[in-house]
This record gives structure tokens, sequence and C-alpha cells, in this order.
């Protein structure tokens, strides 16, 4: 096994340690890596999908954070001919919902969604696909 160190903010953390404690995991590190799998594997789903797909992209971000509606509506436009409609919901004082509804391309899909995942003030994003119904 290899030793690693990381930050984080304090509040992740405590949060991190209540759902350990709520699954019974003995160890801090047990529940790091089977949360790293977790991660791997659905990074793995999301590269593996292919052909015409529709679906959604939830996005969790901090409209606080300067830069960050701006910066998410421009990738929006950019992908344009694969979003069919936006919501936008206003979760708490600092947190916004854009859920995305998508269709075309799966790799298009999957870039829109990496953009989005890599703006500063994102905290979170889930895509969900399904078959664009063509072979239904």
């Amino acid at each position: 096994m290899m030793r690693i160190s990381m930050s984080l903010p304090k509040k992740l953390l405590s949060e991190f340690d209540e759902v350990l404690k709520d699954r019974g995991y003995n160890s801090r590190s047990k529940g790091i890596r089977d949360a790293l799998k977790d991660y791997i594997v659905r990074y793995q789903w999301m590269k593996e999908v292919e052909g015409d797909r529709v679906g959604i992209v939830a996005v969790i971000y901090d409209h606080h954070y300067t830069g960050v509606m701006e910066d998410l509506t421009d990738i929006q436009h950019e992908f344009r001919d694969f979003i069919n409609a936006t919501m936008h919901i206003h979760m708490t004082e600092k947190n916004c919902l854009e859920v995305i509804v998508v269709k075309g391309d799966a790799q298009k899909i999957r870039n829109l969604t990496e953009k989005i995942m890599r703006l500063k003030g994102v905290e979170h994003v889930k895509l969900t696909t399904t078959s664009s119904g063509e072979q239904l």
C-alpha cells in the first residue's frame, strides 16, 4: 500500500466521517479507498457509453463564486446543439442547481459534462443517460 496525504475542508471531512460511522466503517482509509473505487467505476462507465443518448446533467454550484455563472453559460452555448432544455433552481442562499437536458452523441455529452466538472465554483456534477429511444 502507498501512503498519501491530502487536505480537505473541515466540513467535508466531518460529513465523510459521519457517513463512515453510519455505514459501520472502522477505518477512514478503507472508506477513502471505497470512495475512490466508486469514482473510478463511475468514470469508466461514463467513458464507455457510446452512440446517441438522452440524459440529464445535474450541476450544483456556488453562485457567489466569481465567473461561474458566466462560464457555465458559455459552455452551454458551446454545446447548444446537444442541449434541449435547462432548468435553474435556487437551493440555498449560496447554492444553485442547474439541470441540463441533453440529447446526442455520447462523446459530446461527456465532453460537456467534463468541461462543467472542471469549473471553479462547481460543487457537484452528475450525468445520467439512457438510450435515445431509437432502439426501443
